[in-house]
């Protein structure tokens, strides 16, 4: 057990052009931006998270995918960013990036300034547990725990002291309260996504990253889940960069980036679910 907890607490624990004058689209520049202006958010504040040239290359010669091509954005403090785009366009590639959990051929991703690359695997693992939360598509809770063990994980694995009141703040806030000592067999996949959720918040982190956080949810889950998300945004402060194929991701995110062939190349702001999905289908076309 404690092997396969430790794995789960170690995966848990470019300035965008703006509107364009309809303000709804904007595109974006594919090339890269210095190092000094992605690391900055639009406020002139140090990003929460950023990445400047970024390119991961998987294989060598003739055989070798390039599944991102020099990707540079920038997150600001309490923002909520949602990256879409077709299928193979390498979103979650992205993700684990940002997030520390896969390594950039080239480029640099950067959390609170901080540049990831250069951290030995002792401070890589110190800045995951610190400053990032991921919640993942197929939840990756331990089902010996309940709920309220698994919210509780990255906490005690860390060897931190335990604030029964956050915990208990955490678990009302993603709606567990009745359902804390339940294992996550007796949880229908919405309230599994929660305690997911809530196990990425309990150390406070600075970024939290969703991949695909509504993708096994049925419709109603889904909007729940993104209503969820938004409120740890308005409440917390919260940053969040999430990957999603879910077109109504428009009504909670701040900015839209569409990825495609390894490249940010549309920024949508203040769009409906409708245009998301044209957007995304023009590219699949």
């Amino acid at each position: 057990m404690q092997s396969v907890a430790l794995a789960v607490a170690e995966a848990v624990a470019a300035e965008p052009s703006r509107d364009a004058a309809d303000g709804h689209v904007a595109a974006v520049s594919a090339e890269p931006v210095t190092a000094a202006r992605s690391r900055v958010a639009a406020d002139g504040h140090v990003a929460a998270v950023s990445a400047d040239g970024v390119t991961r290359r998987y294989g060598e010669g003739e055989t070798a995918v390039d599944a991102l091509r020099g990707v540079s954005l920038s997150v600001a403090r309490g923002e909520l960013v949602a990256v879409m785009g077709p299928s193979g366009s390498g979103k979650s590639t992205l993700l684990h990036i940002l997030a520390g959990l896969d390594k950039a051929t080239s480029g640099e991703a950067y959390i609170g300034g901080r540049a990831v690359s250069g951290l030995d695997d002792e401070g890589l693992t110190s800045l995951r547990r610190r400053k990032v939360g991921f919640v993942f598509q197929f939840f990756n809770l331990l089902p010996m725990l309940s709920a309220e063990q698994n919210v509780a994980l990255p906490l005690k694995l860390a060897g931190e002291e335990i604030d029964r009141g956050w915990v208990d703040e955490v678990i009302g806030k993603v709606g567990l309260s009745d359902r804390r000592e339940h294992r996550p067999a007796e949880l229908s996949g919405g309230q599994q996504q929660r305690v997911a959720i809530g196990r990425a918040l309990i150390t406070r982190p600075s970024i939290l990253f969703a991949d695909e956080p509504t993708g096994n949810l049925d419709s109603k889950a889904g909007r729940e889940i993104l209503e969820l998300l938004r409120s740890c945004v308005a409440e917390y402060g919260q940053t969040i960069l999430t990957v999603t194929h879910e077109p109504r991701v428009c009504t909670v995110a701040d900015r839209i980036l569409i990825l495609a062939d390894g490249l940010i190349v549309r920024e949508l702001d203040h769009v409906s679910s409708g245009e998301v999905r044209s957007a995304i289908d023009a590219l699949e076309r």
